[in-house]
């Protein structure tokens, strides 16, 4: 006979435990459970049914996996959680006893970061559980970053305390040191939430984003304790990949810190890097910040030099020329590389391959930039830095750190300015006093021989891995679209960069012939409106001078006599004549293209010869959009169910983003006519 099995020890009732179970087993308060849970990467299940896992259970109980906490029983960090627990009991105990001496003393022993700085535990162990590869930790760093980021532009408060602010920053600023090294930054994009960056290290792409230095008001509805427990364990976790990534290239971990730079706001400026690497680095050739040249050598040396320098080039000529007459022919290796083509019109564009990695990471090294106040100088400094630039010169009032802070320095060759073209300044403004956001240079006044260009031709040019044209981004230009180099476009799918008209359909096209159709007569009759008042004046004009003149030949005719016979039956004849033939009809026609001929519009007749083009046109698409529906059933009816759901699925997807690109199409269309007639 088999074993009976007893109802709620198998089954969901086994695998699931609620949040009050797990706690009473693991012996903690409820915070040390979230904290063990969050450092840990334990979170909470939805079983299938909830009444079989737990037969009390409400819609806000809370499940985990009982392998989880079964887990959780052999952690280190629970023991250091009970002792810290065991300590405040015997504080409390203490002074209820009214023994303050007592109590001052296990609170000095007890090892509190608050009082003595030394941590209570570590969480080395939990980090090297998580990941076990150096691969792994560089896969969960996106969130790492954003989070650290965060804190490193909040202010002070009581949830947020300064040390962890402090701590935050310098590591941030640390992981930026690796990426200006190694040329890692990739690309860079500006968005409303704050400036998104993406690096590519060994081989990992990680993109995470910062907010812009504005002062962030902290509210009260966030939850600081639980957003202080993952930043917490992202801090050493970003410790210990910046130990790693610095050891990688040959620098030492941590670099050297100068408080006082960074009291003056130096950031990057404020690290000095050590190691093999850097050393290299700081060997590169620069010029001076105060844009002298240095000692040059004596004359007569140099031109002594500069000849047997020649004599030797020639010499090294004649050989390899003698050794290229006497060598075989041999199939010479070249620098090109394979390009991918698609194998069918309109399929897949694959990703070009590159001669180098490193060589977007040159892209500004020859250039010497000055950042004008208004600017931010932060993300500019590191962007411009990590691709290469050497030499940035900022206004003093920006911080320490600049190559330069005189703005009429002759080696700077790219001044960033966001600010607005300034009018000429009246004689009453000379004298004013200068304040923060005043030019040292005269209004609409530039230095000869310097490229003006606004901060998001910086963007660009990294995005498009080449320096864009400065005239598009010169001061108070209207700057071209900022996209997100993140989107890859797709086939059929909507593209800014294209023109509207090789993208739109055909349907959508003819519709937009109609409305420029209907907008075009509207301005026509409105024309016609203006019209008519100024001719009825014309002709009232006209007629008050046959008045005046035709007043001394009434007086000498006399009255009226009426028609004759002859000349009435001749007219009747007439009037029946116009009635049988079409002649008013073309001289109508005749009449109206005089008309549009003098005014300098085009003929309606041509106009509604078009519309029905356009009309037939469309009967066409219908119809065939019918035939392809038809065709689609049809199809449709053979496919099995499951298939056909698919299928339908499918459908609906497509017709969302066709539907999302049509409003795109329709929202570019309108905004490039109001151009249009701006321009007019």
């Amino acid at each position: 006979m088999g074993r009976i099995k007893k109802k709620g020890e198998a089954g969901n009732a086994k695998n699931y435990i609620t949040r009050t179970q797990a706690v009473k087993k693991l012996q903690i308060s409820l915070p040390d459970f979230r904290k063990l849970c969050i450092w840990k990467g334990i979170f909470p299940r939805e079983p299938r049914n909830r009444k079989k896992a737990f037969k009390s259970a409400t819609a806000s109980t809370t499940f985990y996996y009982a392998k989880d906490i079964q887990f959780l029983l052999h952690e280190p960090l629970l023991q250091k959680f009970r002792e810290q627990k065991t300590l405040e009991k015997k504080i409390s105990k203490a002074l209820g006893r009214g023994d303050v001496s007592d109590a001052s003393r296990l609170e000095r022993n007890a090892a509190r970061p608050e009082k003595t700085g030394k941590p209570r535990y570590t969480l080395d162990n939990v980090i090297r559980d998580r990941y076990p590869t150096f691969v792994d930790a560089l896969r969960d760093l996106d969130d790492c970053l954003s989070m650290l980021f965060l804190f490193a532009n909040l202010p002070s408060t009581t949830a947020v305390p300064a040390k962890m602010i402090a701590r935050c920053e310098r590591l941030c600023l640390e992981f930026q040191h690796y990426l200006i090294v190694s040329q890692s930054l990739r690309k860079s994009f500006l968005s409303i939430k704050g400036i998104y960056y993406q690096a590519n290290i060994q081989g990992e792409d990680i993109l995470w984003l910062v907010p812009y230095k504005f002062n962030q008001r902290v509210v009260g509805d966030v939850d600081f304790r639980i957003m202080g427990t993952f930043v917490e364990f992202y801090m050493t976790l970003l410790g210990f990949v910046n130990f790693r990534l610095y050891t990688s290239v040959g620098l030492k971990y941590p670099p050297k810190f100068d408080q006082n730079k960074d009291n003056e706001a130096g950031e990057l400026g404020a690290f000095k890097l050590e190691g093999s690497h850097a050393d290299a680095i700081s060997n590169e050739t620069a010029e001076p910040a105060n844009g002298h040249d240095a000692a040059q050598p004596d004359p007569t040396t140099q031109a002594e030099v500069n000849k047997l320098i020649r004599q030797m080039k020639g010499t090294a000529v004649e050989a390899e020329a003698e050794q290229t007459e006497t060598a075989p022919e041999t199939d010479q290796p070249t620098d090109t590389i394979d390009k991918f083509e698609p194998a069918v019109a309109g399929g897949d564009v694959l990703a070009q391959p590159t001669y180098s990695g490193s060589e977007p990471g040159l892209l500004f090294a020859n250039c010497t930039f000055y950042l004008s106040r208004e600017t931010p100088r932060q993300s500019l400094e590191f962007i411009l830095r990590a691709f290469g630039c050497k030499r940035i010169g900022w206004d003093s009032v920006l911080g320490d750190g600049a190559y330069t802070t005189n703005e009429f320095d002759p080696s700077i060759t790219h001044h960033i300015v966001d600010r607005p073209v300034i009018q000429a300044a009246t004689e009453e403004d000379d004298g004013s006093e200068d304040n923060q956001t005043s030019q040292k240079l005269g209004p609409n006044r530039r230095i000869p021989g310097r490229v003006y260009v606004q901060p998001q031709w910086v963007w660009d040019s990294i995005n498009d891995d080449e320096l864009k044209r400065p005239d598009a981004y010169a001061p108070g230009a209207e700057l071209p679209p900022h996209l997100s180099p993140f989107v890859q476009n797709t086939q059929g799918a909507y593209d800014p960069t294209l023109p509207l008209k090789d993208q739109e359909p055909e349907g959508e096209a003819l519709q937009d012939s109609d409305e420029e159709f209907d907008e075009e007569e509207e301005e026509e009759e409105d024309g016609e409106e203006e019209d008519k008042p100024a001719a009825k004046k014309t002709k009232a004009a006209a007629d008050s001078m046959d008045i005046d003149e035709s007043d001394e030949d009434e007086a000498d005719d006399g009255s009226f006599g009426g028609f004759s016979e002859d000349e009435s039956v001749s007219g009747g004849e007439d009037e029946d004549d116009n009635e049988d033939s079409d002649e008013p009809s073309d001289e109508l026609r005749n009449q109206h293209e005089l008309e549009a001929e003098l005014s300098g519009k085009p003929v309606k007749q041509v106009k509604v010869d078009a519309r029905s083009q356009k009309l037939e046109a469309r009967k066409k698409l219908t119809k065939q959009a019918k035939e392809e529906a038809e065709e689609i059933e049809r199809a449709k009816g053979m496919l099995s169910k499951k298939k056909r759901k698919l299928f339908e699925q499918m459908q609906y997807t497509n017709n969302k983003k066709s539907a999302e690109d049509q409003k795109l199409r329709a929202k570019r269309r309108k905004l490039e006519k109001q151009k249009a007639r701006a321009k007019a």
